[in-house]
């Protein structure tokens, strides 16, 4: 095989390879035997051509990895790579559905040209790299499935959901893929194969489709109508809507045939309608069939259903199912019937009817039906008058002051004309007659013609014309009043209006029919059965007084909200015989009314709009500010972990060179730097930690005033001379449990702080109180009420303006320059007071100094005395047969530990999980102590670990070690004894001191 290598590094057999120019690449030339190409950047013999066959093709990205410089991978060069791997590459390259292969513990990613557009945006770079990198935005939904991809489970998911960064936006994403492990030649899970498929549309589009179909369905739920849909010949239901289900009853219709649902419909028809409708895909409409059912109550009744049986066909015209429609006709039926029923009683009441004389005309003012009564006043018989015109009934002089046309037009205007005239008999005689006409409509409310009604009101009126002067005083006093005032003679039905009337609603002399039919067929529908009542029951009754509120109709066809109020007047006998009464306009009144509630109205709905406003701009300036702290801390966190890691890895490197170069003097001074970086990284991590409130703390109940006493000698000699320190106790202080180290760190950190606020010089004062917190001062300060330790520092510096108060607890702001200071230390001392229960607070003014206190929950009980440190010991060592058990799952870790224990003399026993550590603490080996990290995978946490060990072995000695503050797991600080917590990073003394003396206690 040919040997190929980078140019910059190419050795001399590489060189005398490269034997053709740059341009003779493999998509240019023919490849004939002995002949040697070039791909890309490195150059191959002949006889190497075998083993690239896997790449000659692939399209796109066949070019792309062909070109790629593979020799800075995981991977190395192509000739090099397991049969397994060059074999996928091909079927890959050569597929056209999206596939990609992620290769090695660095899951090195290749892909072809379908998945290349699945990239979008992330390609061609993604080429090479980790898979779980590419796609970092998603690595906690696919680290889990790629770890089972890699433990040689495979994986396929059907419909997966996504939210992916690859076109500059997130966007959600679906995909259904399968994870197949590869093995290689030695039989080891090498990567995993995945041919996927991008499902988003499809997805997408079934959602919109299921959002339509239940819009549909809402409204079908509200249709006046009754709707059901059926499907598949047996014709069962999958939708009744709520019209249908209160027609026909909640017979649980869903999953049920039409024939389980309605067994009474055997032998109606319906069934071999539906049938029929199903064969044929043809329409079926129903006009007033009638249907009888079983009612709830086990009682036959019959309906009359007007509907429609409509197919539903699928895409390929096949009838699938019955949509039904349709609407219950059983009360115009019934109405329909009911009406003709009337119309026969009335012309048999009206043949029986011999004072009145009522015929019928058409719109021509032709006679067309003739009754007994008007044969006994008039004297001409049926035969005589119908088909003639009625004109001959009166007078001439009467015909013309009474004409047909304007008592016609006025009775197709308003329903009713009045007619009061001299008529004709057929002897010649005269007489005075009191009638109406109305118009006849037929079932469109077209007019067909007019019924006139007449009677003989001769004498009649001969005795009115006695009442004329009575009347006369009353019409005096009825136009002197702006109110419409009514008399109605309640024996003959006649209403008289004063002038008002026309004022206030707009009518005409000629528009007013003297009757109460009149006067209630103006009054609204709605109000109309509930005043003829309330007159008819004043009527009845000894009551005189009437009084109500009603609706009633002007001219233009708008209504008037009136307020009507009568008197009754009785004969000797009690008998009603009269009302007079009066309408008062109330519309302007309830107008004004209206118009204020609407003001109301529209003023609490504009309060609650701009209130609204409010609230979503507030949230926007939340939003914006976490947005801008996000960015602050990670921004921050680079620039300051990547200084560090400059520190160790060029470190590092100086340490691997002058080791090669066998300059070893030189090497312990690159070590010493390289521990300095990474403590204070370690520092960098303490920090934040304490800044998000997920540090491990070792709280302790402390003696503030005490802890304060012994950081004297150390806040003065770090402030300097120029900067007078005083501190001042409260007598009687209570204590508070908390870790002491991470308060003096806070208590240093703000002494500095002040240092850097008094350049000229100044004073800080530490002060420390016992606070009652009632609840309007514990919500001001973000803390329950209670009892608190105040520990307030002071000085008398420059003082900060509002807005950087305002930002004073974001990570990584600072006032400081470039280079002179974090932005850590508050919102450390932050998270550290959140996270002991208490808060922080600063009070400050631009040159009067500025003063932050930290408000720590009072401890009931006595504080631990603090002692002196003594030297410290030589690296304690074990004793025979002393045996460890560590569960970690980073092999580093693991190393370093297991090579720190055997260099202490003791036996060392490793364990990736909980379930591997189990198995041991469950056999019969000595186990002295475990060492467990807290979050380990598997299933199983580093405390479930121990609560596992602690039920087969109660009295086994456990350390934690962690570098995260997992309070759950721990439970918040509160241990069984025998369980200690190391944090990391940790020094080897500090881990070799606290095996010690767990082991030994």
């Amino acid at each position: 095989m040919a040997r190929h290598s980078r140019s910059a590094v190419a050795g001399p057999a590489a060189r005398r390879a490269c034997r053709f120019p740059p341009s003779q690449s493999l998509s240019s030339r023919n490849l004939n035997a002995g002949q040697e190409f070039t791909i890309a950047m490195f150059s191959y013999d002949a006889d190497a051509a075998p083993a690239l066959d896997f790449l000659a093709d692939g399209g796109g990205m066949g070019a792309r990895i062909r070109e790629y410089d593979w020799s800075s991978t995981p991977l190395g060069l192509p000739a090099t790579w397991p049969q397994p791997l060059k074999t996928l590459t091909g079927v890959m390259l050569s597929a056209n559905q999206p596939m990609f292969l992620a290769w090695g513990p660095d899951r090195t990613l290749l892909y072809n040209d379908g998945y290349a557009e699945i990239l979008a945006g992330k390609h061609p770079s993604a080429l090479g790299r980790d898979f779980l990198d590419v796609w970092s935005e998603i690595r906690a939904d696919l680290q889990p499935i790629v770890a089972q991809a890699f433990s040689g489970v495979p994986v396929h998911m059907a419909d997966i959901q996504l939210l992916m960064l690859r076109k500059g936006y997130p966007e959600e994403t679906h995909f259904s893929f399968s994870y197949t492990p590869i093995r290689d030649e030695t039989g080891a899970i090498a990567g995993f194969f995945c041919p996927c498929v991008e499902i988003t549309e499809q997805v997408l589009a079934e959602r919109r489709r299921a959002a339509d179909t239940e819009r549909q369905r809402q409204l079908f739920e509200q249709a006046p109508g009754f709707i059901t849909i059926l499907h598949g010949p047996d014709h069962m239901f999958e939708f009744a809507n709520a019209t249908y289900r209160r027609l026909f009853g909640d017979r649980q219709f869903v999953g049920r045939t039409v024939r389980e649902a309605f067994p009474e419909l055997k032998n109606q028809g319906i069934y071999e309608l539906l049938d029929r409708v199903f064969a044929t895909g043809e329409r079926f409409v129903a006009d007033h069939v009638p249907i009888r059912l079983q009612s709830p109550e086990n009682a036959p009744e019959q309906r009359i259903l007007d509907f429609i049986f409509e197919p539903i066909l699928d895409e390929s015209g096949q009838v699938t199912g019955i949509f039904v429609e349709g609407h219950d006709a059983t009360a115009a039926h019934k109405a329909a019937r009911e009406l003709r029923e009337s119309e026969e009683r009335n012309r048999r009441i009206l043949e029986g009817v011999k004072d009145h004389s009522i015929f019928t005309v058409d719109p021509d003012n032709i006679v067309v039906d003739w009754t007994s009564g008007a044969e006994a006043i008039f004297g001409w018989s049926a035969e005589q008058i119908v088909g003639n015109s009625a004109d001959i009934l009166f007078t001439p002089e009467d015909r013309s002051a009474g004409a047909p046309a304007e008592e016609l037009a006025t009775a197709r205007a308003e329903g009713c004309a009045n007619d009061e005239r001299w008529h004709m008999r057929r002897d010649g005689s005269r007489f005075f007659a009191n009638g109406s006409v109305r118009p006849l409509h037929d079932a469109q409310q077209a007019i067909t013609g007019f019924i006139k009604i007449a009677r003989d009101e001769t004498e009649r009126r001969a005795a009115d014309a006695v009442l004329r002067e009575t009347e006369q005083r009353y019409r005096l006093v009825a136009r002197a009043t702006n109110d419409a005032i009514w008399d109605w003679n309640l024996v003959d039905g006649c209403v008289e209006w004063n002038e008002a009337l026309h004022v206030r609603f707009g009518y005409g002399e000629d528009e007013v029919e003297p009757t109460g039919g009149w006067w209630f067929e103006h009054i609204h529908p709605e109000d109309r059965d509930r005043i003829n009542a309330s007159i008819q029951a004043v009527i009845d009754s000894p009551e005189d007084h009437w009084s109500a509120e009603y609706r009633f109709c002007r001219t233009d066809g708008s209504f008037a909200d009136v307020l009507g109020r009568g008197q009754v007047f009785r004969d000797d006998d009690g008998k009603a015989v009269r009302m007079i009464g009066a309408m008062l306009d109330l519309t302007d009144r309830k107008r004004a009314e209206e118009a204020l509630r609407e003001l109301n109205e529209t003023l609490e709905l504009r309060v609650a709009q701009r209130t609204e406003e409010l609230v979503a701009a507030q949230d926007a300036l939340r939003q914006s500010q976490k947005m801008e702290a996000v960015g602050q801390l990670t921004g921050g966190l680079a620039h300051d972990f990547n200084n560090l890691l400059t520190g160790i890895s060029g470190s590092l490197e100086m340490m691997q060179i002058r080791i090669a170069q066998g300059r070893l003097a030189e090497v312990e001074r690159y070590v010493g730097a390289a521990q300095g970086a990474a403590k204070r990284a370690a520092a960098l991590t303490h920090r934040l930690l304490a800044f998000s409130r997920r540090q491990t703390l070792a709280p302790k109940p402390t003696d503030l005033k005490q802890l304060i006493f012994g950081m004297e000698e150390l806040i003065g000699r770090t402030v300097g001379p120029a900067i007078e320190v005083e501190s001042v106790n409260a007598a009687g202080l209570w204590p508070s449990l908390i870790d002491p180290s991470q308060l003096e760190n806070a208590i240093l950190n703000l002494c500095i702080n002040a240092r850097d606020a008094m350049p000229d010089g100044g004073k800080i004062t530490i002060e420390t109180a016992n606070r009652w917190m009632d609840e309007r001062v514990a919500a001001e300060r973000g803390l329950e009420p209670g009892q608190y330790v105040s520990l307030c520092v002071s000085d008398t510096g420059t003082g900060m303006p509002p807005s950087v108060i305002a930002k004073a607890f974001d990570p990584f702001f600072t006032t400081k320059p470039i280079g002179e200071g974090t932005g850590l230390g508050l919102s450390m001392i932050y998270g550290f007071a959140k996270q002991s229960g208490g808060s922080v607070a600063i009070y400050s003014e631009l040159g009067q100094g500025t003063t932050v206190c930290i408000y720590l929950p009072r401890h009931f009980g006595e504080a631990e005395r603090v002692g002196l440190e003594l030297s410290k010991d030589p690296t304690p060592r074990a004793e025979a047969g002393e045996t460890v058990l560590i569960v970690d799952d980073e092999p580093t870790v693991r190393m370093l530990v297991t090579e720190v224990l055997t260099d202490l003399g003791y036996t060392a026993i490793e364990a990736v999980d909980g379930p591997t550590g189990l198995k041991v603490l469950n056999s019969e080996q000595r186990i002295d102590l475990l060492i467990t990290d807290v979050g380990l995978p598997g299933g199983m946490n580093g405390r479930q670990v121990a609560d596992a060990a602690r039920g087969v072995r109660p009295d086994l000695k456990i350390l934690f070690v962690t570098g995260y503050a997992e309070n759950a797991v721990l439970s918040h600080g509160h241990l069984a004894p025998g369980m200690h917590v190391l944090i990391k990073p940790f020094s080897v003394d500090d881990l070799a001191t606290r095996i010690r003396n767990l082991i030994e206690t």
